[in-house]
Parts: C-alpha cells; sequence; structure tokens
C-alpha cells in the first residue's frame, strides 16, 4: 500500500506540473522505458529472493545488442542472429552460475568481473565493425521486431513485458521453482538438507536472468536502430533499485512479482517526469542514488522489523 500511495503521489505531483504527463502516448513511452527494466527483473527478483543477485545485466545487454547487431551486419539472417545471440547470453548466464553456484564465489564479486569483462566484448566488437558503434550497413528488417505493433498499435515490447510477468508470477505461485527459491532464501543450509538442490536453482536463475539481458539487448538495439558498447550502463542499479523498492530482501527470502512491478513503476514514472520537467542529467543520476539509498534503507527496515516478529 505504501508503494501505490507513492505512486500516486508522483502521478498527481506530474500532472500538476505537467500537462503532459497524463496523455496516452506518455504513458506508453513510460512502459517502453521500463519493459526492459521488468522483464530483466522479473527473472532477478526470483534470484534476490534465493539470496543473489547479478550485476552483469546491464553489460550483458550491452554486449548482446552489439553481437546482433554486427551478425546482422555481416551476413547472418536477422532471425539467426536472434538466436545465436540468446544463446551467447546463455553462456554469460552460465558462467555467472559456475562462479557463484558452484565455486561459491561472493556474487557481488563474481558478476561485478562478468560485468566488466561483457563491456569490454561489447567494445571489442564495435571495434572489429571498424568503430565505436554499429549503426549503419544494417539490413532493412532489423528494427522490425523492436518496433513491431500489434492490432490497435500496440507495441510488442510492452506485450512481452505483460507475458513476463504472468510467467514469472505463475513460477512464483504455482511451481516448485518458486517454492525452493523461498526456501533457499530463507535458510540455505535447511534447504539442503531438506533435499532441494540448491546448486541447480541458483544456476537455473543465473542462466535466465542471463537470457533475457541478452534478449532485451537485442529488443533495444531493434528498437533504436543502432548498437552502441556503452548503452544500458547502469542498468544493473535500475534493476537493484525496482526489485528493493518492491520489497525483496537483498538477503534473501522475501519478496514478490507484484511488489517488484512497483518498485519498477516508481523508477520509470520518476525518470519520465524528470524527463518531462527538463531537469538536467546530472541531477537525474543524483536522484537515481538517492532512490538506491532509500532501497537499502527500506530493506535494512524490513529485515529490522522481521528479526523483531521472528523474535516476539
Amino acid at each position: 500500500m505504501v508503494l501505490i500511495g507513492i505512486i500516486l503521489a508522483i502521478v498527481v505531483v506530474l500532472t500538476f506540473l505537467s500537462p503532459n504527463f497524463l496523455k496516452v502516448r506518455n504513458f506508453t513511452n513510460v512502459f517502453l522505458q521500463v519493459a526492459v527494466i521488468v522483464i530483466i527483473c522479473s527473472a532477478a527478483n526470483l534470484l534476490m529472493i534465493t539470496g543473489h543477485f547479478d550485476l552483469s545485466v546491464g553489460s550483458v545487454l550491452a554486449f548482446c545488442a552489439i553481437l546482433h547487431a554486427y551478425l546482422s551486419k555481416h551476413g547472418l539472417p536477422v532471425e539467426l542472429s536472434i538466436v545465436v545471440t540468446c544463446a551467447a547470453a546463455v553462456v554469460w548466464g552460465a558462467l555467472n552460475s559456475l562462479t557463484v553456484g558452484v565455486l561459491r564465489i561472493t556474487p557481488v564479486i563474481a558478476t561485478m568481473g562478468t560485468m566488466y569483462a561483457a563491456r569490454g566484448f561489447a567494445f571489442l566488437i564495435a571495434r572489429w565493425d571498424g568503430g565505436a558503434n554499429i549503426s549503419t550497413g544494417l539490413p532493412v528488417n532489423f528494427t522490425s521486431f523492436g518496433r513491431f505493433l500489434l492490432p490497435g498499435g500496440m507495441p510488442l515490447v510492452i506485450v512481452l513485458m505483460v507475458v513476463a510477468i504472468a510467467v514469472f508470477w505463475f513460477i512464483e505461485k504455482k511451481t516448485v521453482l518458486g517454492r525452493y527459491t523461498y526456501a533457499i532464501g530463507g535458510n540455505r543450509s535447511a534447504a539442503a538438507l531438506s533435499g532441494i538442490n540448491v546448486v541447480g536453482i541458483v544456476s537455473v536463475l543465473y542462466i535466465i536472468v542471463g537470457l533475457l539481458a541478452g534478449f532485451c539487448g537485442v529488443l533495444q538495439v531493434s528498437r533504436v536502430g543502432s548498437a552502441f558498447p556503452n548503452i544500458a550502463e547502469g542498468l544493473e542499479f535500475d534493476v537493484v533499485v525496482a526489485i528493493v523498492l518492491g520489497g525483496t530482501s537483498m538477503l534473501g527470502g522475501e519478496g514478490s512479482t507484484f511488489g517488484m512491478i512497483l518498485g519498477a513503476l516508481i523508477v520509470g514514472l520518476a525518470a519520465n517526469g524528470l524527463n518531462i520537467l527538463g531537469v538536467p542529467y546530472f541531477y537525474q543520476e543524483i536522484s537515481k542514488g538517492v532512490l538506491l539509498i532509500i532501497a537499502l534503507l527500506l530493506d535494512q527496515l524490513l529485515r529490522q522489523r522481521s528479526e523483531l516478529g521472528g523474535r516476539a
């Protein structure tokens, strides 16, 4: 209810400050802006419920965006390029699952290493193409996927976001994977002793997160029509903020898909409002930092309240 109240307050304030805020086109833009975050958060939220997280999602997205543009430009059919790119994203997710799930390296260190490596490869691929980015020589149908409109003018990207929400809500509420996710986050040792394959569950979630990050890279570059290796810088923090604002604990065991959606909407509406009001970019970056600090404080307060409730 607190999150819903924050969203309503943002809507009311921005409605008074800007006459363009309540227009259908603006809300379409908001959903387009948060679509990538929500799709990735859908899986990353379950991962964080287990007590793990992935800082490499922005870099994996950039790598896959550049790779898709490079392959399409150099003769591979766009459809096949999407498949190959998503397979490459699975490799990055598998690498994270190996370092964190199997080798038991701290998620911050392991995924930060992947973050730097994937971003470096993105710049390397752009250099192979002969420039700092890939924006020319792309096939005519390169943008068809990202800009596809369904009957009635609904962007396919928004529909995919809704599908991702529905799928992961079902996984969270109705499947063994969802139940095991909460069990691992609540008490990893007890989950392992009860027969749950902890490493397997965590590894599967890392692979899914990597796959969705790569798929979003394909969506993003297809919608924009050009690929830049510095795309999605800081996306990992947007994902963390959206998830933690939604009530998911960074220590695991608590969280929901519905809360994550509300957190992502707060991030999206705040960013949209700042853009509409013409707030300079560096102030927007400051606001992201403030949101992150608030999210971490909320996480700490929720954890303390949970501990007090357990003692009672």
